[in-house]
């Protein structure tokens, strides 16, 4: 996937598969490690993911504006962010795919800029021992209890 050319459509398309995955009561989650999560288009495809009963695991080091744990829209998602000194430039996306996961790893963060007017890529990963480094890496940051806080809004 090549921002601005095709990134957004073909995240769209995975994030859809998922739903339709959950709505046929397949296994329909996604990983995501990311440093800023403000696209109000993704944003709200996730939504309708997580309504559509889409599991959704978020690591986010800068800024986001998605709203996780709000019931009927966002209850499905959980957000972590990662307090900490450097910045880490690692992009990691899996989905379930109905049990046959697909990994990428990005130079773009969601974001208007990175998906619509700067040149990104994001590549498949098939590499069993890549994608069990990258899986240990996202599951790593979302159990952190150190350098990390789980996101949640006051109900």
């Amino acid at each position: 996937m090549v921002s601005p050319f095709n990134t957004r459509r073909k995240i769209n398309s995975l994030i859809d598969k998922e739903i339709k995955n959950a709505k046929n009561d397949e296994e329909a989650y996604i990983y995501l490690k990311i440093n800023n999560l403000v696209d109000s288009k993704i944003i709200k495809k996730l939504y309708e993911a997580s309504k559509a009963g889409v599991k959704i695991y978020a690591v986010v080091r800068g800024i986001c504006a998605l709203v996780p744990g709000v019931k009927g829209v966002s209850e499905n998602i959980e957000v972590r962010s990662v307090v900490g000194r450097y910045l880490e430039h690692s992009r990691i996306i899996i989905f379930a795919n109905g049990g046959n996961e697909k990994y990428y790893i990005s130079s773009a963060d969601w974001m208007g800029r990175n998906l619509d007017r700067r040149i990104e890529v994001t590549a498949p990963v098939h590499d069993p021992e890549i994608q069990s480094e990258l899986k240990f890496m996202i599951e790593a940051a979302l159990n952190d209890n150190t350098k990390s806080r789980f996101i949640d809004v006051y109900q």
